[in-house]
């Protein structure tokens, strides 16, 4: 390390390590205040090591880390893109599956939806209320229900259809009657009635006579295709 102004070697201070002496300009310096590198010259007994060292050691270590650190993120993301993945053409085997269960689920049906099971369909169709006419009327207080279904058969064995036996009807929680007196109301229309062959339907009407202030209708299909089943057809005002 040479004197800044003379360009003499510099020695060490003894009373203070930290110190350079210039024999020729007697001058003195602070190490620090140098531009050479103190540390390849000198190694002082006791002396602790410059701060400014020190913190680029760190800031190196610091560095050497993130750049590990940054290297292992390439690599997993690398790695991660052939991990395994969940197999895209199990999602439509997926989604029929959860239809299938809302179907199973669904115990209520109203106008215009289907009820299915064991391969027979239940379809709502429409319903009618009724005053009666000049020469059929139902009991005062009350008026005629009728309901329309149409019912397939997609089962291997032919399928019989009673409209007295195959229903029955609740009027806000109170068993109904069949009522023929309802159906003459529709006519020539036809009668829910008939035995249906694999692969063939049937419509026709039911009717029933209720209060005049209803305000829900419940009808159970009863067959003993669903002798268990625990659908409802809904009508509501």
């Amino acid at each position: 390390m040479k004197c800044p102004k003379c360009g003499q070697k510099l020695r060490q201070s003894k009373k203070n390590l930290d110190k350079m002496l210039c024999d020729n300009c007697r001058k003195s310096y602070w190490i620090d205040d140098l531009e050479d590198d103190y540390e390849e010259d000198y190694s002082p007994k006791g002396r602790a090591p410059k701060k400014g060292k020190k913190k680029g050691k760190t800031l190196k270590i610091v560095l050497i880390v993130i750049g590990v650190m940054v290297v292992l993120g390439i690599i997993g993301s690398v790695f991660g893109e052939n991990s395994p993945q969940k197999v895209d053409n199990d999602s439509p085997s997926a989604e029929n599956n959860a239809e299938e269960q809302t179907q199973e689920e669904k115990t209520t049906f109203t106008v215009g939806e289907t009820a299915e099971m064991n391969d027979v369909q239940v379809a709502f169709v429409n319903y009618e209320e009724s005053s009666g006419s000049e020469y059929n009327t139902p009991t005062d207080g009350n008026v005629f229900v009728l309901a329309n279904f149409e019912i397939t058969n997609n089962s291997d064995s032919e399928l019989t259809i009673s409209s007295l036996m195959s229903f029955e009807a609740y009027a806000d929680d109170y068993a109904l009657n069949y009522s023929l007196g309802a159906l003459m109301e529709k006519g020539d229309s036809t009668q829910l009635d008939g035995t249906i062959a694999p692969g063939k339907k049937l419509n026709g009407w039911i009717g029933y006579e209720v209060p005049a202030d209803w305000s829900k209708v419940e009808i159970h299909f009863t067959d003993n295709v669903w002798s268990n089943n625990k659908f409802v057809f809904e009508i509501s005002k």
